[in-house]
């Protein structure tokens, strides 16, 4: 059967988290005259990334909510027995650098065009309705999507089947008529594929080419090849840049 809607993800897959992270932490640093604490530029976006991967795990588990979560990764990275209000304004600030930095892959619209007629679409994210919600309204496409769902509200999470199959249901539309498509092999890629929708992994540029894919998505480097990908009987032939 046809692929009839498209479910996204929304960062590193729609939008340049990694450089809008990156770049982000490092002016707020700077400002805040902490950058030299950490070595280099490039050791601070380390720990960074690993203390949130961290605490995002312990949030998309259940532990902790999203804002506690938040709080604890100021906490941690900066060694601090923070008060709330302490964290929450230590990263409020860091906010507004990573917001300066927010932009949108320049594949995406492009393809967003070319499937407007043709597809329905939505998002699904293992992040927060107001924060995504608000990130699509800034980047200047929230209209494009007629569904958004979070795991903070919806309360399961990629890889978990249920949050795949809540999008669909969202869409009226069974998995088989659904593809979902994301920037990791196995949060995104596996498991849409075992909740049963056509499962498209976008690996930018081949950064992980040397990887063997999970059983299950289609691996893509640009979403220019996305349109072929859901052209009908092409699930399991539609050619792609890795052959």
């Amino acid at each position: 059967m046809a692929i009839r809607a498209v479910v996204w993800d929304v960062d590193d897959t729609l939008f340049d988290y990694t450089t809008a992270d990156r770049e982000g932490l490092r002016a707020h640093l700077a400002a805040e005259g902490l950058l030299d604490g950490y070595g280099t530029a490039e050791q601070a976006l380390a720990l960074w990334r690993e203390i949130t991967e961290a605490q995002w795990a312990r949030f998309a588990a259940g532990e902790v909510d999203y804002v506690t979560q938040r709080r604890d990764r100021t906490r941690i990275f900066l060694g601090r027995d923070l008060t709330d209000t302490e964290a929450d304004d230590w990263f409020g600030r860091y906010l507004a650098h990573y917001e300066a930095a927010w932009a949108l892959f320049p594949d995406v619209l492009p393809v967003l065009d070319a499937l407007a007629a043709s597809h329905r679409h939505a998002v699904l994210s293992n992040s927060s309705l107001p924060v995504q919600d608000r990130k699509l309204r800034v980047l200047g496409v929230r209209d494009r999507f007629e569904t958004l769902l979070c795991a903070a509200e919806l309360g399961v999470s990629k890889p978990e089947a249920a949050a795949f199959l809540a999008a669909c249901d969202a869409l009226g539309l069974a998995p088989h008529e659904v593809a979902y498509v994301g920037d990791h092999p196995e949060i995104d890629g596996r498991g849409a594929a075992d909740a049963g929708l056509l499962s498209v992994w976008i690996d930018r540029g081949g950064t992980r080419a040397t990887l063997d894919p999970p059983a299950g998505p289609r691996r893509i480097a640009t979403l220019a090849e996305l349109p072929a990908l859901l052209a009908p009987d092409t699930r399991f032939g539609a050619p792609s840049s890795f052959g």
